[in-house]
Formats: C-alpha cells, sequence, structure tokens
C-alpha cells in the first residue's frame, strides 16, 4: 500500500482521536494545575431600622463577588501545581490515619473512598464476567442448534438494555416495597431494607454489573469457540481428557487472547464506574471516583465549581486505569513477541 493511500484512510482516525482526546485530555491535565476564583471586593452597607422621625441606621462592611459592566462574576486564574492534588488526596490526614492504624478514619476522605470501592468493583467484576459469559458461551456451544438461536437472544437482553435504565430498574425491584423486597420480608417476616446499608449496595451493583457485562464476554467467547480445532479437541477425547482437561489445555489456551481482550475492556469500563452509583442512589453510602470528578463539577449553591479538584480527579482517574492495564498489555505483548 502506498503512503499517500495509508495516510488518506489513517488521517481521519487521527484527527478525530486529536481532537476529541488528546487536546481535551491535555486541556483537563492542563487545568488540574490552575484555580479559577472569584474576585472579592469589600463594600459597606447601610441597614435603618423603621423609625420616624429617628430611625437607627448602621453600616457594616462586607464581602461580595465583583462584578463587571455585563452582570457577570469577574474571576481570576492562578498557578497552583500539585495543590489541587493535594487537596484531593489529604496526605496530612493520610498520614494521621496510618499512624493511628485507624481505616474507618481513612475512609472519611472522599477520594479514598471512592478509590476502595472503584478498585473493590473492578477487580471483583473482572473474574466474574470472564467466568460467567465462557459457561454461557459453553453452554450455548453444546446446546442443540434448534434453541441456540432463542438462548443467545436471551442471553444477550442484559447487554441490549441501556445502564441506567436497568439499573433504576433493579432499584424499583428491591428499594422500599419493591417485588424482591415484598416477597424477601414475606419470607422472612423481617423487615428488609437493601439501600440502608452500604456492603448491600455494593453486593447489588456487583451482581448487576455482571448481568449486564456478562453477554459482551459470551458473545466474544462464542465466537472464539468456533475456531477451536476440533481435531485437538478430538484427540484430546481420544487420549481421555476429561471435560475439564479439555478446558484447561485447549480451549481456554486458545481463547486466552480474548480473554485478555475482554479483560482489557472491562477493566477500562470498570473503573469508570458511575450509572450504578446514579441509579442506585449510593452517594450516601458508596461513590465511585468518576462519581466524585462529576460532584466535584456540580456548582455549589453560589455557582462555583471545583474545576481544578476535577481535573486531578479525572487524571488520577487515568492513571489508575492505565496502572491496571499495564498486565494485560505486556502479556499481550510477550504472545505477540512469541508468535513473530
Amino acid at each position: 500500500m502506498r503512503f499517500k493511500t495509508f495516510a488518506a484512510f489513517v488521517a481521519p482516525s487521527l484527527l478525530m482521536m486529536l481532537l476529541f482526546i488528546a487536546i481535551p485530555l491535555f486541556s483537563v491535565f492542563t487545568q488540574s494545575f490552575y484555580v479559577t476564583q472569584p474576585i472579592f471586593e469589600r463594600v459597606e452597607v447601610e441597614s435603618c431600622t423603621p423609625g420616624f422621625p429617628n430611625p437607627v441606621c448602621t453600616t457594616r462592611t462586607s464581602s461580595r463577588p465583583k462584578l463587571d459592566e455585563n452582570g457577570k462574576t469577574v474571576t481570576e486564574t492562578r498557578f497552583v501545581g500539585l495543590q489541587s492534588y493535594r487537596n484531593l488526596i489529604q496526605p496530612d490526614r493520610v498520614r494521621a490515619a496510618v499512624a493511628a492504624g485507624s481505616w474507618s478514619q481513612l475512609m472519611t476522605i472522599d477520594f479514598w473512598r471512592a478509590l476502595r470501592f472503584t478498585l473493590f468493583f473492578t477487580l471483583v467484576t473482572l473474574p466474574m464476567v470472564i467466568v460467567l459469559g465462557l459457561t454461557i458461551a459453553m453452554a450455548v456451544n453444546n446446546a442443540v442448534r434448534s434453541i441456540r438461536g432463542p438462548v443467545i437472544f436471551i442471553s444477550l437482553l442484559p447487554f441490549i438494555i441501556t445502564p441506567i435504565i436497568g439499573g433504576l430498574s433493579i432499584r424499583w425491584l428491591f428499594i422500599g416495597d419493591g417485588i424482591v423486597t415484598r416477597f424477601m420480608e414475606w419470607l422472612t417476616s423481617q423487615n428488609i431494607s437493601m439501600f440502608s446499608q452500604a456492603w448491600t449496595l455494593e453486593l447489588m451493583m456487583v451482581i448487576y454489573r455482571v448481568w449486564a457485562v456478562a453477554p459482551f464476554a459470551f458473545v466474544i467467547f462464542y465466537a472464539g469457540l468456533q475456531t477451536v480445532n476440533r481435531d485437538t479437541l478430538e484427540s484430546a477425547i481420544v487420549d481421555g481428557a476429561n471435560r475439564w482437561e479439555r478446558l484447561r489445555y485447549v480451549i481456554v489456551p486458545h481463547l486466552m487472547p480474548l480473554i485478555i481482550f475482554v479483560a482489557l475492556i472491562h477493566l477500562m469500563d470498570s473503573y469508570r464506574v458511575f450509572e450504578e452509583i446514579i441509579a442506585f442512589s449510593s452517594q450516601s453510602y458508596v461513590i465511585s471516583l468518576q462519581w466524585l470528578t462529576y460532584d466535584l463539577l456540580t456548582p455549589d449553591q453560589s455557582g462555583n465549581r471545583a474545576i481544578s479538584r476535577a481535573s486531578a480527579s479525572a487524571m488520577l482517574t487515568m492513571v489508575g486505569i492505565v496502572i491496571l492495564l499495564i498486565w494485560p498489555l505486556r502479556r499481550t505483548w510477550r504472545e505477540h513477541k512469541g508468535r513473530t
């Protein structure tokens, strides 16, 4: 392929990546080192008590945002270096919590509380998605051909549903007098509140994410199973290998590149968990790094947003994703070099 032809194919993708990934990422990185705040001015305000003919008047000094000629608040941007990262991580409080050996004290810091749940959610759901997806794929692959179509359709339904809608549906089943909650209360003769404790919320989020994402893994693994060498499988059967041994020594090694691919996609997606936090309204008990960034960008009562800290949170989230992807990327690189 000539270079001009190659460039014509690649240039649009590179341009889109530059406009929608590289430039915004650089902007977020830059904003994490600057703080934009309104400029306040001191003004004297006179207030008088009602009275005639001698009202009592007092003068007090107060601060208010300075306005320009268009009535907009005047702001100033200044370089603060790593201060936004320090405000987010709060190293002084971390050292105090570590010195006291207090886990609960550390969990009072929003960033570390969000990081704990994000890592827990990501690392727990990953093996469950892979195992469940592979189990469904093998079950469908071994099913009678006449029922494969309906089974595949039913298996893909959770993946078709919009995440926020699926999360809200699960919430409505369990919250208050939801159908499932009412049935559990009738079965146990006890009042049950699934949304009043952190561990029950986390359990429901994990179950929902596995239910919603496993179909994606199923599709990938099912396609991979169609390429398994039948001669190798038959040879393993002739040699006396049972189902588990065929799975371990023939099928899983063949599907390993696809397993790594599913792991990469799931790690990037789960580390940015957000829909479950919103759908389950778990902000009082459980938060994630992505939700923390969103919360910092939400205007407060004065209309101000912590853009610098939100940018720092976004950059730290990206660093966490990169760290999690090191192992699968290294494994993929080794396999690629081994084949070449």
